[in-house]
């Protein structure tokens, strides 16, 4: 994977893992729905997120489960970024970049993705996906601040990488 504007391999940015999260607002069926939804889209069995705090309003209480994850890594990570990419019609807004080269988007039904098909007993769900990009060594513990990646840098990567478009 030979790069010219990296004179280093250890420089090459690349995606390090993929999170994708589904926030329900409730506990029951509908979570175990989500799930469900979850784990056929990436291939990974998701992890149950519970509510750190009490929203009356919203009815929720401290401690109940009420959203989903899961993180991937690898190729399934860059698999699976590909069609949520696809999903967004490979267009990222520039604010949605951090600093450190991270990214977030959401998609707001998963039948957005490409090839999935409706399945009346799950329903629709939401999900916001974030991206992190790093370097090679990116968790020795004394890494360099020159070792991180700059948000032009990460833009520039999904740029060359995935043909996203930055709006």
């Amino acid at each position: 994977m030979a790069n010219p504007t990296y004179d280093n391999p250890m420089r090459i940015p690349r995606i390090l893992k993929v999170v994708v999260h589904s926030c329900v607002g409730e506990s029951g069926a509908p979570l175990e729905k989500a799930m469900k939804i979850l784990e056929e889209l990436t291939g990974a069995k998701p992890c149950i997120r519970r509510a750190k705090r009490t929203i009356r309003d919203f009815g929720i209480h401290r401690g109940e489960p009420i959203s989903c994850m899961v993180t991937l890594r690898g190729v399934k990570a860059v698999e699976f970024l590909k069609k949520a990419l696809a999903a967004v019609g490979n267009k990222i807004k520039a604010s949605s970049f951090d600093e450190y080269g991270n990214f977030s988007f959401g998609i707001k039904e998963h039948l957005d993705i490409p090839g999935v098909k409706y399945k009346p007993e799950l329903g629709t769900i939401g999900m916001d996906i974030c991206v992190h990009i790093g370097r090679p060594g990116y968790n020795v513990a004394r890494m360099g601040r020159k070792h991180r990646v700059t948000r032009e840098e990460a833009i520039n990567f999904m740029k060359e990488a995935f043909g996203v478009e930055i709006i």
